[in-house]
């Protein structure tokens, strides 16, 4: 099996050497750039903790920040790892969706311990700050770098999926999925979807691309890379 891996490249090529591992070659075309703010270091006075709802939010506030101490409340376990290679020490794992990062914090801090800082993108999915404002936090949000979206699939990846040489797209946010199909579309290559498997974190994911004419929609039971794996190595 030869997979399409569309994430941002950092994180594509942690993804490509898991498929590795599992007997799985890839080929990497990221649908998202990730482009961090310059700017000043972060100010993390009155801080409580760190909401990271993203590994790229992990990185970006990593090159923003030399503040390591701070509690890291990371919604799934990919992004925890992120946080321990960038060397925090203290660091909770929601393992799963923004609503679950939203309830760990609730449960594991005190409303008046102080601000909950979200280093994020300019675009977000979710509603942290719905959640944690209803729950009595000072939440903030910082928005310290943009995913911005390829504008076209490159030749070589157009060619291969025509010549039937990929046989399945792996898509892992909404904004991915959607600027799939876009591409897709914009590429002519509608009909030659039909030979490949799109394999989705989750159905939120599979629900921008489920009109296309796909081979089958395969989706993750829970939006975990370690759900996402075992999905893979069921095929």
């Amino acid at each position: 099996m030869r997979l399409l891996l569309t994430r941002p490249r950092k994180d594509a090529e942690t993804l490509e050497i898991l498929l590795k591992e599992m007997g799985i070659q890839s080929i990497i075309e990221p649908l998202l750039d990730i482009c961090v703010f310059d700017g000043p270091d972060i100010e993390c006075h009155a801080v409580a903790a760190l909401a990271m709802t993203s590994a790229n939010g992990v990185r970006a506030f990593a090159a923003r920040s030399q503040q390591r101490q701070l509690p890291v409340y990371a919604v799934g376990d990919a992004t925890a790892r992120v946080a321990k290679d960038n060397g925090f020490p203290e660091i909770y794992s929601a393992a799963g969706t923004v609503c679950k990062l939203a309830t760990l914090i609730i449960n594991s801090l005190p409303p008046d311990a102080g601000i909950v800082l979200h280093p994020a993108a300019n675009r977000v999915a979710g509603d942290l700050e719905g959640y944690l404002r209803e729950a009595g936090f000072s939440y903030q949000r910082e928005i310290i770098y943009e995913a911005v979206s390829a504008k076209h699939l490159s030749p070589s990846i157009v060619a291969q999926i025509q010549a039937g040489k990929i046989d399945g797209v792996v898509l892992f946010s909404p904004r991915t999925g959607a600027t799939f199909k876009a591409l897709a579309e914009k590429a002519g290559l509608i009909d030659a979807l039909t030979s490949l498997r799109a394999y989705c974190l989750s159905k939120a994911v599979a629900d921008t691309i489920i009109s296309l004419s796909w081979l089958d929609v395969c989706t993750a039971e829970n939006p975990t890379q370690a759900s996402f794996l075992k999905l893979l190595d069921t095929y």
